[in-house]
């Protein structure tokens, strides 16, 4: 069971979910140098991201975007922060004049 998860829903459909999603993994990547692959499929894609003591995959879809990871023991203390920080960050660019998304719990 991760120890974070994150789901939104949306409306931008899965051309303009793909721009937010690749997005939000560059910016993983630099504010949290976390290792990002992006794989895109036919009806989902798959970001894996790693680093020492984080796992998780972010699942994009037409509708939505689901955000797993596990935490090392070092990380875990700080998971709610972590969570958090997630949370608007996603939020944010789903709210962004060009994502245009509706976001939901």
């Amino acid at each position: 069971m991760p120890d974070i998860h994150i789901e939104r829903n949306h409306t931008l459909g899965i051309a303009r979910a793909r721009v937010v999603a690749r997005k939000w993994i560059q910016q993983a990547e630099q504010e949290f140098g976390l290792e990002c692959v992006y794989t895109q499929g036919e009806g989902c894609d798959t970001a894996t991201f790693t680093r020492a003591g984080i796992d998780g995959t972010v699942e994009v879809t037409d509708t939505t975007f689901k955000l797993d990871a596990t935490l090392g023991f070092l990380f875990s203390s700080f998971s709610e922060m972590i969570e958090a920080k997630i949370t608007r960050n996603l939020d944010a660019m789903l709210d962004a004049p060009r994502g245009g998304g509706t976001r939901l719990a």
